[in-house]
């Protein structure tokens, strides 16, 4: 059974590059989400501006309570990062970062959320930052989608303005939209009237900010 809306899910990646193949990547990840009859939204890393999380600040920026709010009230969402150092980079680990005052939430955290993980490396390598992603996503209580997209010598499959070239990577960064939508669902049908009306609240708060 579905639920009686669209589901709503929410992206957040990318980096502090104009160009970024990472930000790239979860752009057609959402389009599948959308083919798959979800509403996205994409939460820029680099359009945010969030300032470096700090657990002593209590009251977030409008920035912060963008990222805090609209994941918490969103059915599944979609995480991207370039690789760097081996592991994500540090602008999407300070945004993951200031989801810790959700821990005080009925449901907490981003529990039972689905969401999926998608790296753009340099090199060969890309899973080190799915790994690391996936560490957060346990730690958060919520689900990491089994199919990943680790996009390998993104140079290859975006060009200089972030179109993608390679469409089997294409295909797959759809499909893994589609994966986050068709869980999400699965999801949906077990969703309280608390966090319902909860994620109801959150959404409130996400229009609240961006005024």
């Amino acid at each position: 059974m579905s639920p009686n809306r669209p589901l709503n899910i929410v992206g957040l990646g990318g980096s502090l590059a104009a160009v970024s193949r990472s930000r790239a990547a979860l752009a057609t990840a959402l389009e599948g989400a959308e083919a798959a009859g979800a509403e996205t939204e994409l939460l820029d890393i680099r359009e945010l501006e969030l300032p470096m999380y700090n657990p002593d600040v209590h009251e977030p920026t409008a920035a912060a309570a963008q990222v805090i709010e609209g994941l918490y009230a969103a059915d599944g969402l979609i995480w991207s990062s370039p690789l760097y150092q081996g592991s994500i980079s540090g602008a999407l680990k300070n945004a993951i970062d200031w989801l810790h005052p959700l821990g005080d939430r009925d449901p907490p955290y981003l529990q039972d959320k689905v969401i999926g993980l998608i790296c753009a490396s340099g090199g060969a390598q890309g899973l080190q930052a799915i790994n690391t992603m996936e560490f957060s996503v346990r730690a958060l209580r919520a689900w990491a989608v089994p199919y990943v997209v680790p996009v390998a010598t993104a140079a290859r499959v975006f060009d200089e303005a972030g179109r993608i070239l390679d469409p089997a990577i294409e295909q797959q960064l759809k499909l893994l939209g589609g994966e986050v939508v068709r869980v999400a669902e699965r999801f949906a049908v077990d969703d309280s009237p608390d966090h319902a009306a909860e994620c109801a609240r959150a959404s409130e708060r996400v229009a609240s900010a961006a005024a």
